[in-house]
């Protein structure tokens, strides 16, 4: 069977992630991480990526955003991909390839899902055990968020700004946001959805997008078509 081909609607956002190969590290320490931030950086603004979140992790990134056309994330992922092979590479004198093959993607309901996806990506050092809190993990985009530090990398989303007035009012309410524990069910969801590339939101959702989608937004129905009256008339 053909693979399918990457998910994309046009104005809406999605999760991403990217490995490293058999799990590998794909940043070793702060240079390595200052150099894949601004080379991410430029690319995506040379692309139309807007990356509303993001974190980087030993051995993968995390990313919520949204692409202005089809080629924007692949191209984005593309261009930061080969730089950063070879400057790894170089620096850390190895061969080889650095990533584990496709990024992962999924299409989020903005509405429902970005900003707990933003959260997700924000509290993956805190799960992996690599702080306390998100804050104390300088790598990701919270403390952008919160107004501890301005990020040239995000670019926030009209969710956002919609968390109040003013950015003292947005920083507050969206650090407010992380003093309850993200709902179980919704991060499996997430994560489902992400790793098997299917469009995720509710029903109605789901509908209007799959007549924007450049393919079908979720898998087929498994088994032989239910058989109706008329079929055995």
């Amino acid at each position: 069977m053909a693979r399918l081909p990457r998910l994309f609607i046009p104005r809406q956002p999605q999760h991403i992630i990217l490995r490293g190969n058999n799990r590998q590290a794909i940043f070793v320490d702060d240079e390595d991480r200052r150099v894949f931030h601004d080379r991410l950086r430029d690319a995506a603004r040379a692309h139309g990526l807007a990356i509303h979140a993001w974190c980087m992790m030993p051995n993968h990134l995390h990313l919520v955003a949204t692409p202005s056309d089809e080629r924007s994330l692949p191209a984005t992922l593309q261009a930061v991909g080969r730089y950063y092979v070879l400057y790894f590479n170089r620096r850390h004198q190895r061969t080889g390839t650095l990533w584990e093959g496709r990024y992962r993607a999924t299409v989020i309901e903005a509405e429902h899902y970005l900003l707990l996806a933003s959260r997700y990506v924000e509290l993956n050092p805190v799960r992996a055990g690599l702080a306390d809190a998100p804050g104390n993990y300088v790598w990701s985009s919270y403390n952008h968020h919160v107004g501890l530090t301005v990020d040239s990398l995000v670019t926030d989303h009209a969710l956002y700004w919609a968390l109040g007035n003013t950015p003292f009012e947005r920083q507050r309410a969206y650090a407010e946001g992380f003093s309850t524990p993200l709902p179980p069910h919704e991060v499996d969801a997430l994560r489902t959805a992400t790793q098997k590339g299917w469009l995720l939101g509710g029903p109605e959702y789901q509908a209007r997008m799959s007549l924007a989608a450049n393919r079908r937004v979720s898998p087929l129905t498994r088994g032989r078509p239910r058989k109706t009256v008329s079929d055995t008339l």
